[in-house]
């Protein structure tokens, strides 16, 4: 099983004219995605007016007044939406839909969703090296505003059978992870493994992402980590440890 894409999705891209997006391209074309060779939030838009069901934006700066015109537009349609700035989603042996590496990937229990694109290629090393497959990857991307939450993923790997334990990376910046925490503690039953980016960044300095920055006095990755405790997640304080983590509590 897998969420979101399998082998028998089918992808259509936009802007695959530039260098970047036919490259990416043709790596989602060699892992065995379905790729037809026919400015963002319109191009998402465009895609949900015509009854597409999943719309992947890898796109980094969107503005944030587009993302609100688009969250807005989104909720009158069936679409899903990952990203933008984000790396996409993949299930490994199945499909690949965005710019991250797939042959550091492996069929597995393990269900990952980050904020971060780099710490997801990681963390899915880290757990491929240990023998620890993947059951499905998704970077729901580090803006303020994007199109699936850590809820909306953390929903589907509890309700999927593949998936044993669960590995969450967030970032510092805004209140996701509270409310990823909360909702854990009340509806998952798998073991969560959590991680937050930023443990020493200093107030009011973006860190990489537009939604990465400690705004006043709140989104601190010491928040975040005590919230995570609290429902019962185990955290990591190294980004070297995630994957020895991950198989210590699946016991592996």
């Amino acid at each position: 099983m897998s969420i979101l894409v399998d082998k028998s999705t089918r992808v259509l891209v936009q802007g695959i004219t530039g260098k970047e997006g036919a490259f990416h391209a043709l790596r989602c074309k060699e892992y065995g995605t379905n790729v037809p060779p026919p400015a963002a939030a319109d191009a998402i838009m465009e895609a949900a007016d015509a009854g597409v069901p999943l719309v992947v934006c890898i796109t980094e700066g969107v503005p944030v007044v587009d993302m609100v015109r688009v969250k807005a537009f989104l909720a009158r349609t069936t679409s899903r939406l990952i990203g933008p700035n984000c790396p996409g989603l993949i299930s490994p042996g199945q499909a690949k839909i965005g710019i991250m590496p797939g042959h550091i990937h492996k069929v597995g229990p393990i269900g990952v969703v980050s904020r971060s694109g780099t710490l997801t290629y990681e963390v899915v090393h880290q757990l491929t090296q240990r023998g620890l497959g993947q059951s499905s990857c998704v970077g729901i991307g580090g803006d303020p505003v994007n199109g699936t939450s850590f809820i909306d993923v953390l929903r589907l790997f509890q309700d999927d059978a593949q998936t044993e334990a669960i590995m969450m990376i967030g970032e510092i910046g805004g209140t996701a992870e509270e409310e990823a925490a909360a909702f854990i503690k009340a509806h998952v039953r798998k073991p969560v493994v959590g991680f937050i980016c930023g443990q020493t960044a200093p107030p009011g300095r973006r860190m990489g992402h537009a939604g990465a920055i400690i705004a006043g006095g709140k989104g601190t990755a010491a928040e975040k980590m005590k919230a995570m405790e609290l429902a019962g997640i185990t955290t990591v304080k190294s980004p070297a440890d995630m994957g020895a983590t991950v198989a210590k509590v699946v016991g592996k």
